[in-house]
């Protein structure tokens, strides 16, 4: 497994950039509903491409919900990305950046991005709702994937943080049920592990210290995101609940994207090598000088670029094998 790393400036940071209260935690902070702040919300970003948009809804054993279509097939049997919005289970929807944005850019080069607004884990909703939601919209993509002109066999799936964890919970579910894989999957950032592990050769703590506190993870933060998601203890959550503690075994390929200023970076390592030492094929890219939620920050910035390039390639590497 080797990193690429592209050559990026890390973004400006710091307490005045964080409009909550000091010792707001991370929690705290995702318990807003519409989703993360910007790191830099003055940057003068370029919109997202024009592209074709419709809202279908699946029939989920907890009530119907939305998928919003990017994009349209170039030709049958085309590709398609269906896409799970990060947010730590309570905040974000399928409007945010690193949903949004990147559904926009992804359907503008050619493939189309099936986003699935799931429930939250809010208002007593836990798990397994959210994880049947996710479910909910990958068997209706695989259901309707000849209609829409999209291979099947060429679905994709993939999310940013607790979406990334929802992906590899689907997964892995998948594969216990005996049903078709995904061709790949994509994943930012990826919420995994309620205990996180120390990132390989640590952190620049200069940098880290000058990050808003909603950009860091203590412990107790994690503990807390992932007992509201599965609505108890940790102990007793499924591997599909938090599948960093899981055998990725029979996993399809994978393709990772971590930040080098994220306390959660190594977790994304931690599961990397995991599928690594499973047989499971890794790509693994490094965002230099990014934040936790690099894909919501950096949305129309030259800055996300490499990102974008990154996971745009790890699609195309599919179609073309």
């Amino acid at each position: 497994m080797t990193p690429t790393k592209p050559a990026a400036s890390a973004p400006a940071a710091g307490p005045e950039n964080d409009a909550q209260a000091p010792d707001a935690g991370f929690a705290e902070y995702l318990a807003r509903p519409e989703g993360p702040q910007f790191l830099n919300p003055d940057a003068v970003r370029s919109p997202g491409p024009d592209v074709p948009i419709r809202t279908v809804t699946a029939d989920g054993r907890h009530g119907p919900v939305a998928i919003r279509i990017y994009g349209e097939a170039a030709a049958a049997g085309s590709p398609a990305l269906v896409w799970l919005h990060g947010g730590g289970f309570v905040s974000g929807s399928v409007d945010i950046p690193e949903s949004d944005y990147l559904a926009r850019v992804l359907a503008a080069q050619g493939t189309p991005v099936l986003s699935v607004d799931y429930r939250l884990a809010r208002n007593g909703v836990s798990f397994p709702i959210p994880h049947d939601d996710a479910l909910a919209g990958w068997f209706w993509a695989r259901k309707n994937a000849e209609s829409l002109r999209l291979d099947p066999d060429l679905l994709y799936l993939g999310g940013a943080g607790a979406g990334g964890n929802l992906a590899v919970g689907a997964a892995l579910y998948l594969i216990d049920a005996g049903k078709p894989l995904p061709a790949k999957l994509l994943l930012a950032y990826p919420f995994l592990d309620a205990e996180l592990p120390p990132p390989a050769g640590g952190l620049d703590e200069e940098v880290m210290a000058g990050l808003p506190r909603h950009l860091r993870f203590t412990l107790e933060d994690c503990i807390r995101t992932a007992e509201n998601y599965v609505g108890g203890p940790v102990s007793m959550a499924p591997s599909y609940a938090m599948p960093g503690y899981a055998d990725p075994a029979g996993l399809p390929p994978t393709a990772l994207l971590a930040c080098e200023y994220d306390d959660a970076r190594g977790s994304t390592e931690q599961f990397a090598s995991a599928l690594e030492r499973a047989g499971v094929p890794v790509s693994y890219f490094l965002a230099e000088g990014a934040v936790h939620g690099h894909l919501n920050h950096t949305a129309g910035l030259p800055e996300g670029q490499a990102a974008l390039d990154f996971l745009a390639g790890e699609l195309a590497a599919v179609r073309r094998a």
